[in-house]
């Protein structure tokens, strides 16, 4: 179907809202994807808050032009899918996660807030685990010295506890 001028400048627009947004890009091939494949992976992008875009490559050249993402508009050839997030792992892996299991869908390369990602790029930020697990991480790592040191201390007090109570102990005996 082919779009009049307005629809395109729509289209455009709507695009370069998202990239401006957006901390990341990544962008695969769907061809030979089914209906039934492609509604699974839009409704699993939209669960993670990717919106998947699948558009015109001269309309996403232009979207993307003066944005940070423009560092991969070299590579949007052939039948791509757009996938945009404002988190920066989550495009990633939803469309990682799914050519896992879909060989027919070929990441192509991504966008990192102005760097560009080739396909082995794009698999490391997939690998890089969500947010609030990452924070789990840094708090474990920050209460685990405090609480070593806490220890320490009980012990020391313990130890040194035990050590005044044995002479009290002697001078009642004697």
């Amino acid at each position: 179907m082919s779009l009049n001028r307005s629809e395109k400048e729509a289209v455009i627009s709507d695009v370069t809202s998202l990239a401006a947004k957006a901390q990341t890009l990544v962008m695969a091939e769907y061809r030979g994807i089914t209906v039934a494949d492609m509604t699974k992976l839009r409704s699993s992008a939209r669960s993670n808050g990717v919106t998947l875009s699948v558009l015109k490559n001269t309309l996403a050249r232009r979207a993307v032009a003066g944005s940070a993402f423009e560092v991969v508009s070299d590579q949007m050839t052939g039948p791509l899918i757009y996938g945009f997030s404002v988190d920066a792992v989550a495009a990633a892996k939803v469309v990682a996660d799914f050519a896992k299991t879909n060989d027919k869908l070929v990441i192509r390369g991504g966008a990192l807030s102005g760097k560009a990602l080739d396909v082995n790029g794009v698999k490391q930020l997939a690998s890089i685990p969500p947010k609030e697990v990452l924070l789990a991480q840094l708090l474990g790592l920050m209460q685990s010295p405090i609480s070593r040191t806490a220890r320490v201390l009980a012990a020391l007090a313990e130890k040194r506890g035990e050590g005044q109570a044995a002479p009290a102990a002697e001078a009642a005996a004697a």
